[in-house]
């Protein structure tokens, strides 16, 4: 390249991680991943300084990014400098020479500056531009760890990461029904959550705060600790988490990297590196600083291992909103100690930019030593065509393009992958309770061709080479899959008639029917509208739709097919008139029932009624907690309603 082709290449790469940074500080999304960025960042890096040609908004001289939220701005004591970064472990031993340091994890979530006065949290504020952040205070009043107070009545800036774990990222996910809603990091979900302006979000998703600096302490009573690891011990005796660290030298250093790696697997907190800081502090203050980087400490980043290996097929992969996500499916390496055979390409911009095609030598590597990525492309063939029909139904494929993103999307709106929550109301726990089946689970198998139809899902034993074979399940998630399925096969004529998907039919209501119908299920499916209005809450509009769903030929078979396949447990004991004409509602945690469930289906055995909020034809409130002030409770003394307990409830079953 001649100098203008450089400096044209100097503005590509700049507008190019501003962009990712905009996306992930305003957006909290992600637009490439960290071997992307660091790639992109390292070469801008190499071209200023061969051509002296640095701008004003280039990410080598600003630190953080500039974020547009509603939330207030509030600038910091001192500005807060990124950190210099190798991913040479002999370089970072270089770097250490002949003193001793603290080697900790480098946490990947958001960086948070805690300010007590008195003792109490005055401000919590985020690092932003390094310059100014945004004020979080009462958002840092939601996580879980933060101190409200601490010993210390001075003056005490705390640094520190804001993180949600890998195990509370999974549980937030699990809860999500729709595949395409789910986020997709730990990093992007923290930033999300900590900027809310409710701060009840950052609480619900577990945000968690691990100290790792103690940046200045003013306390007559109080010195400030002479070492980094004083300092952190400190930080620990006020009630912090601080972030794990060793203390090493230029012995020890290598080993101790090592050890970190070997904990990468099973570390529950996200990470992309490691910190090195110098343990003399008062050394470390004659350093000083660069205009982006302090001089004490130093980055080391994971050098990602490498692999050569052929493209063998893009899988599209359906979603319940028609979007159709390219997968590499690629001869199977061995990567940071595990087998990969696929890996997520995002969508078309980046399929094309790679230029893959079937049959080349791609590169892949783990992001941070986790997620399976395509770095590169050794030939280029760029001979992959795009589907013009969907994999799924058959139906006509469509390139969608928002924002210069460009992905591939099935037009048709009977795609049965559109309908997945059908299946996913289908095995849910009320339903059929068929456990190991997620709705991303559900949509491989629709993908894969091997569900069509609810009948299918009791014929999974037919196509086990396949299913364990495909990511996510495994011999072991398989066997206990199908050991649900054939529990799943002794249900109810109430649970059938709910996982069916009647409309407006539910779990209640599907309980009132099979009762009113003493569990026959011939005379479920055959009731007509005079049967059905005389059930207490159905009308003739859902009546109609009733005997609409059961009139249908299609839906006929497919509950005929379904019937083969199960053993409905028909017996029916007539209810009890204990609590007959008696409506209760339930608040709080319980102690004898293990669920609400429980105690609501041991009322309506009894003849009584269970509803999800107070109102003047409450009979009664149960609560183990009769003096809270929690909203029914008010309510239900407003309302005159009595209020009684579950020892009181379970004496009235007795």
């Amino acid at each position: 390249m001649d100098l203008q082709e450089k400096k044209l290449r100097i503005d590509e790469l700049v507008e190019k991680l501003n962009e990712a940074s905009r996306a992930y500080y305003d957006d909290a999304s992600e637009i490439m991943t960290n071997y992307e960025y660091d790639e992109a960042y390292d070469e801008l890096l190499a071209l200023e300084d061969e051509t002296g040609y640095v701008r004003d908004d280039s990410p080598s001289i600003n630190v953080g990014y500039e974020t547009k939220t509603a939330l207030p701005k509030v600038t910091h004591e001192k500005k807060m400098l990124s950190l210099n970064k190798t991913k040479d472990r002999d370089e970072l031993k270089a770097w250490l020479g002949d003193k001793e340091g603290l080697l900790s994890w480098k946490l990947d979530g958001l960086t948070v500056v805690l300010t007590y006065e008195n003792g109490r949290l005055a401000r919590a504020v985020t690092r932003g531009n390094g310059t100014q952040g945004e004020l979080i205070t009462d958002n840092a009043l939601a996580c879980r760890n933060i101190p409200r107070v601490i010993p210390c009545k001075g003056k005490a800036i705390i640094r520190g990461e804001a993180v949600i774990k890998y195990s509370d990222f999974e549980k937030i996910n699990e809860a999500i029904d729709d595949a395409d809603a789910k986020y997709k990091n730990p990093r992007n979900l923290c930033s999300g959550s900590i900027r809310q302006l409710d701060p009840k979000i950052t609480a619900e998703r577990n945000v968690s705060f691990h100290a790792f600096s103690l940046y200045s302490l003013e306390d007559e009573n109080t010195e400030l600790p002479p070492s980094r690891t004083a300092k952190m011990e400190w930080m620990r005796e006020q009630g912090f988490e601080v972030v794990f660290y060793e203390k090493v030298d230029s012995g020890n250093l290598l080993d101790a990297i090592d050890r970190f790696e070997e904990k990468i697997a099973t570390y529950d907190i996200p990470s992309d590196g490691l910190v090195l800081t110098l343990e003399d502090e008062k050394y470390a203050k004659t350093l000083g600083e660069t205009a982006k980087y302090p001089r004490d400490a130093i980055a080391f980043k994971w050098r990602d291992q490498n692999a050569e290996t052929i493209l063998r097929e893009i899988e599209w992969s359906p979603s319940r909103t028609g979007l159709l996500n390219p997968v590499a499916i690629f001869d199977p390496v061995e990567l940071e100690g595990t087998t990969v055979s696929r890996a997520s390409v995002h969508n078309i911009n980046i399929m094309e930019d790679l230029k893959l095609g079937i049959g080349d030598t791609i590169v892949v590597y783990k992001a941070n030593m986790i997620i399976p990525q395509i770095s590169g492309n050794l030939t280029k063939s760029g001979n992959l065509e795009i589907p013009s029909a969907c994999p799924v139904c058959g139906g006509k494929t469509r390139i969608r393009d928002e924002d210069g993103t460009r992905t591939l999307v099935c037009l048709d709106p009977d795609c049965l992958a559109k309908h997945v929550k059908k299946f996913s109301l289908f095995v849910s726990r009320d339903a059929m309770n068929i456990e190991g089946l997620s709705e991303q689970g559900l949509l491989k198998l629709i993908g894969a061709g091997i569900i069509r139809s609810f009948p299918d899902l009791f014929d999974l034993k037919e196509h086990r080479e396949e299913i364990v074979a495909m990511e996510g399940f495994g011999e072991k998630s398989y066997d206990n899959l199908i050991a649900s399925i054939d529990k799943a096969r002794k249900t109810t004529p109430a649970r059938l008639l709910y996982s069916l998907g009647v409309p407006g039919i539910g779990v209640t209501t599907s309980n009132m029917i099979a009762r009113a119908c003493r569990n026959n299920w011939a005379e479920i499916q055959s009731l007509d509208e005079e049967g059905l209005t005389s059930i207490d809450g159905i009308g003739d509009i859902m009546a109609a739709e009733y005997i609409k769903y059961f009139a249908n030929e299609e839906n006929g078979y497919i509950i005929e097919q379904i019937l083969k396949r199960l053993d409905i447990d028909e017996s029916y004991e007539d209810a009890g008139s204990r609590l007959a004409g008696k409506t209760f509602v339930i608040t709080g945690s319980l102690e004898y029932y293990a669920n609400r469930k429980d105690l609501k289906a041991e009322i309506e055995a009894e003849g009584g009624k269970v509803a999800g909020s107070v109102s003047a034809k409450t009979d009664y409130l149960i609560t183990n907690d009769p003096d809270s002030g929690s909203a029914k409770n008010k309510s239900a003394r407003e309302l005159g309603v009595e209020i009684i307990t579950e020892a009181d409830i379970r004496a009235m079953l007795a």
